[in-house]
């Protein structure tokens, strides 16, 4: 994969990251509102008992209620859902529809209550249909379209009912309803961009973070641990097993002959052998093991609750396939392999790679090419 597609593949994971972290910020932050939009509501009619339309007033607080109660369903569905199921592609659309229920009754219910006569009662109905629309920025900041479908589905309909009212304050009180509109609305859009673009930048931070700590732990050669994070990691490996009671085996590995090979056929040649040595050993390897490369041409391996039997074979796996390896124009490609199996309490880390070691310079001096079990 080449440095532009690696780029591209970053940026759409990004992305997605910060559509996820959106819609996490969105179920945060508007779950209050459930409840406010129903509360909002009832405290019109309430003040308003002997002014609206009894009937009507009913009508609209159990639609409410009826669309609170499913979006309350739709908070309890996301909380009570595995976090891996909490995907924009799940929930951004039955959040979207919900709200928009839910707006719409508003909307369209406080025209619905609103007398045609009662000066006193429509400025108290514009009043609240207002303060709905502020809490929307403050619920739906993380998205902006839903910010501004709530708002217009709450606002819309009483504002251009009385737009088109004789009453020049009737017409006033709308016009000055859709001018503060306008600086809500530039409000929302700077408000969704800050947010997106916090997250953003939080998520390239991590990501840089997690480049830079993996090169620093990474053998550039051969993809494995380098001899500082191996052992970071062989320690904390060894300390589990001993505290599990398991037995631990430890590899050591170099290559034969290897400073013929560079002086024979150049320091390419020998990168590209220690490279493919690095692939044997990363696709030969469980997930719990961990293995590194030590320097030049050393590598280790520790084999986490592995029988001794066990570990051999798979030493001896690692030396066939390193005789197999194709590396043009190097002929002949050996390894030496020392095993060692924790031995005591009184061992340590340090004990069983020493161990591991003296095996490996058995083999060396015993014809190379093969594996030695410490005694």
């Amino acid at each position: 994969m080449n440095s532009s597609s690696r780029a591209q593949d970053q940026g759409d994971v990004i992305e997605e990251q910060v559509r996820t972290d959106r819609l996490h910020q969105l179920f945060r932050q508007s779950f209050s509102a459930v409840f406010g939009s129903y509360l909002g509501a009832a405290m019109l009619c309430w003040l308003c008992w002997d002014r609206f339309e009894h009937s009507v007033m009913l009508v609209w607080l159990v639609l409410l209620a009826g669309a609170s109660l499913l979006r309350l369903k739709m908070f309890m569905d996301w909380f009570g859902c595995p976090h891996s199921e909490r995907t924009p592609a799940r929930w951004e659309r039955r959040y979207w529809i919900t709200l928009m229920l839910s707006a719409g009754i508003w909307g369209a219910g406080a025209l619905a209550v609103m007398p045609s006569d009662d000066r006193v009662s429509q400025v108290l109905v514009m009043l609240f249909t207002v303060g709905m629309s502020v809490s929307a920025v403050s619920c739906y900041s993380a998205y902006r379209y839903m910010t501004l479908g709530a708002m217009a589905l709450v606002l819309l309909p009483c504002t251009l009912w009385l737009l088109f009212q004789p009453s020049s304050m009737q017409v006033g009180v709308a016009i000055a309803v859709l001018v503060f509109s306008t600086f809500v609305v530039s409000a929302t859009r700077k408000l969704s961009d800050a947010l997106e673009k916090a997250f953003r930048l939080t998520r390239q931070m991590e990501q840089a973070h997690t480049i830079s700590t993996h090169a620093a732990q990474t053998d550039e050669l051969t993809g494995l641990k380098n001899r500082r994070a191996f052992f970071e990691h062989a320690q904390l490996l060894y300390t589990q097993c001993r505290q599990n009671q398991q037995p631990m085996c430890a590899l050591m590995l170099d290559m034969d002959h290897f400073k013929y090979i560079n002086d024979t056929y150049g320091h390419q040649a020998g990168d590209q052998v220690l490279r493919q040595v690095g692939g044997v050993i990363s696709a030969s390897l469980r997930q719990a093991d961990v293995s590194g490369r030590l320097g030049g041409e050393e590598f280790a391996v520790l084999l986490p609750n592995t029988s001794l039997e066990t570990a051999r074979t798979i030493g001896e796996q690692l030396i066939e396939s390193i005789a197999g390896l194709n590396a043009e124009p190097v002929q002949g490609l050996t390894a030496s392999l020392g095993v060692a199996l924790t031995q005591g309490n009184e061992q340590d880390l340090h004990d069983l790679m020493n161990d591991a070691d003296q095996a490996l310079y058995r083999a060396k001096s015993l014809g190379r090419n093969q594996v030695v079990v410490a005694q």
